[in-house]
């Protein structure tokens, strides 16, 4: 498929379910060397083990993206590991549903840090990695609510996620220095464990509002992912790529009934 992946050494945050395992296991698939980071090293090492077992090439490390010293030890522990770090997917997050009226500062406080401080304090600590290798990918899971959509509850959640697409414009440039990329993917509604608990009359209503009739699949973010962070993808930077089956496209429920 996308040959220049293979060999790669790759830090998936918030790897170890959802999102973030899909992306590491497709990583995984085409050859790289995955660094499955988590809060938990359990659920980290769980999804390393899958990918070994598999016939690919995982370690597993716990850290809290949010702090700087345990961010700079997750690239000390990948470049020990893999020797080096070449691409960087920034996934961790969080999506707490809260209306603003029942949002304390601090919980509003604790998702911009999870989501939005974590991806610049990964970009940052990886600099020295990219610089040394001679180039750099940095692929960061943003989201459609914020940037395009809103959800109540979210608030908090959608401004992390547009916030996480102003930040990788700019750091687009700074990057640049280093031949380093980094590009946004914005899912839609993809079908995780969080979402299965919720019952197969749920996700059936959820699908109904999207043109191609389905959920998305974590793979089909990690696809999107793998792309960008490719040799093939070397040309494109400070860009977005929707992932959400048309989900955002239909302006009224009668557009998605007439299709």
């Amino acid at each position: 498929m996308l040959t220049s992946i293979a060999g790669q050494s790759v830090i998936v945050t918030g790897g170890s379910k959802g999102i973030g395992k899909g992306i590491a296991k497709v990583f995984a698939a085409q050859g790289a060397k995955v660094l499955v980071a988590a809060r938990g090293l359990a659920d980290a090492e769980a999804t390393a083990e899958q990918i070994r077992k598999s016939g690919g090439t995982a370690v597993a490390h716990a850290a809290d993206v949010s702090d700087w010293e345990s961010v700079q030890r997750l690239v000390a522990k990948t470049i020990e590991v893999f020797g080096q770090v070449n691409i960087l997917c920034s996934n961790a997050g969080i999506f707490p549903q809260k209306k603003m009226v029942e949002l304390s500062p601090d919980e509003w406080d604790h998702v911009m840090t999870t989501n939005l401080k974590s991806t610049f304090l990964c970009v940052k600590a990886c600099i020295p990695a990219f610089e040394k290798a001679g180039k750099g990918r940095v692929v960061v899971t943003s989201s459609i609510t914020g940037p395009i959509t809103g959800y109540p509850g979210w608030a908090h959640y959608g401004a992390s996620k547009a916030g996480q697409l102003g930040f990788l414009r700019t750091a687009a440039m700074e990057l640049a220095r280093y031949n380093t990329t980094i590009n946004a993917v914005m899912p839609g509604n993809i079908i995780t464990e969080g979402l299965r608990d919720l019952g197969q009359a749920y996700l059936d209503g959820m699908a109904a509002a999207i043109p191609l009739k389905r959920l998305g699949r974590v793979e089909d973010i990690g696809n999107a992912a793998l792309f960008l962070a490719s040799d093939e993808a070397s040309y494109i930077t400070g860009q977005t790529i929707v992932v959400d089956g048309g989900q955002i496209l239909p302006e009224s429920a009668e557009a998605i009934d007439s299709i």
